[in-house]
């Protein structure tokens, strides 16, 4: 039985063509060309993920001729592996051409197995005499003893391009240790999952510079780490404080308008509550509430960043009042789910869960804020920023780089009061983050 061709896709079929099956083999078979040839079409459409070269993958194909000679120190973790899930320390340990002498890990370790804010120890291979730093805790730069004997600091490290989540910022420490000890840093690049074009949120005021926005950029930024390097290694208004000898390791077949998904590549979860290529949006969407620690956001669950939720709340009439807002590219659905473990464990959270349904046209940023004003209009009497503690306020404020959306926002839980503060750097950062492109 054949499939009949709609209308609109008839002239894919020449009239020429058309008019000699039809004369020779009939209207059926007339038929079955036009809905082929649309098939065909169809499918010329549909542009397939593309297997991009990671900069690992670039510098093992050239026999990582660029360390030749040299004894390396490697800033990685389970995040730094090839395109073939190859880890880059093992590769490291196997090269015959260089020396890798020490090894620097990021918050999470070198595994990926600490929880957030969790320090870990450094400790030496007594068989390879390999040694292995934490960055995290009391050292998060490379000292100068950690740094004795090397010639050049490698960084292969995946992030989730988030100005919050602290390996940029160890990236930095570790390009201002270098600069200030003559070191190379060479950065090995790779994708931002978030893809090179999405700029949400407010850049960091100098009051809240810290370990999770170290840098006076938006919250979601745009850029590669190596163009994130370039950017942070060429602009004192960023914090830099000298500039390093910088080598970028650039990806190929990379390009500006890939999410993760469009890379070919296997995501490697980043961190324990980063498992899916798909979290870091969410991540953008609920992580700034989740400091205030009032709401579940999914983490000790199965859905990390992907609710917005507490014990006292009605899922349906919540989940209604979300719908209504007809936020572009997002749905809500109630939820109801037993805490795992952390602060509520075993407990029941009802609320909200998070679908994106089109990452062009969602605002994500924003999305947590929505959800506090749809809160605030059922629950006034039960103000979030009241039942945070001192110190979870001032992990929101210096997440968010500014104490001005909490104080602004907290006067009439309106999104509208705060969209002025949010949306000011965007126009500004994406003109200077086009000077650092290294891909179009």
């Amino acid at each position: 039985m054949s499939v009949l061709v709609p209308k609109s896709l008839s002239p894919l079929v020449p009239e020429q063509i058309k008019n000699c099956l039809l004369r020779h083999l009939g209207t059926q078979a007339l038929r079955s060309f036009q809905t082929l040839a649309s098939i065909i079409i169809l499918l010329q459409t549909i542009t397939p993920a593309q297997n991009i070269s990671l900069g690992i993958d670039v510098l093992q194909k050239n026999n990582f001729s660029l360390l030749t000679g040299k004894r390396v120190g490697l800033i990685t973790n389970h995040t730094g592996v090839n395109s073939k899930l190859e880890s880059t320390l093992d590769l490291f340990k196997r090269a015959d051409n260089f020396k890798l002498t020490a090894v620097f890990s990021p918050e999470h370790g070198l595994k990926g197995l600490v929880a957030s804010g969790q320090s870990f120890e450094s400790y030496t291979d007594t068989l390879t005499r390999i040694k292995y730093f934490a960055l995290y805790g009391k050292t998060a730069k490379p000292t100068k003893e950690m740094l004795e004997g090397i010639d050049a600091l490698v960084y292969d490290i995946q992030d989730i391009g988030v100005r919050s989540y602290t390996y940029i910022s160890t990236l930095g420490l570790a390009m201002e240790a270098a600069a200030e000890n003559k070191i190379q840093f060479i950065v090995l690049d790779r994708p931002n999952p978030l893809g090179g074009l999405r700029i949400e949120g407010n850049i960091v005021e100098d009051d809240f510079r810290s370990f999770v926005s170290n840098y006076a950029i938006p919250y979601v930024y745009g850029l590669t780490c190596g163009e994130l390097a370039n950017l942070i290694n060429t602009k004192a208004a960023l914090g830099n404080k000298i500039k390093c000898k910088l080598k970028v390791v650039k990806m190929e077949d990379w390009n500006r308008n890939m999410l993760f998904k469009d890379t070919g590549l296997i995501w490697v979860p980043t961190s324990p509550n980063v498992p899916y290529m798909e979290t870091p949006s969410y991540l953008v969407a609920s992580g700034v509430l989740g400091e205030l620690v009032v709401f579940g956001i999914g983490i000790t669950y199965t859905l990390p960043f992907q609710t917005f939720a507490a014990e006292w709340i009605d899922a349906d009439t919540i989940a209604v009042k979300m719908n209504a807002l007809d936020l572009p590219g997002v749905l809500f659905r109630p939820i109801s789910y037993k805490v795992l473990y952390g602060d509520w464990k075993d407990q029941i959270l009802n609320g909200v869960q998070i679908h994106i349904t089109d990452f062009e046209k969602v605002n994500l940023l924003e999305l947590q804020f929505y959800f506090l004003q749809v809160y605030h209009q059922l629950y006034p009497d039960t103000n979030p920023f009241t039942l945070a503690t001192t110190n979870r306020m001032k992990m929101f404020d210096l997440v968010m780089g500014t104490d001005r959306v909490r104080l602004k926002f907290s006067k009439r839980f309106r999104v509208d009061d705060i969209k002025k503060i949010l949306h000011k750097d965007i126009d500004w950062f994406r003109k200077l983050s086009r000077r650092y492109y290294l891909y179009n």
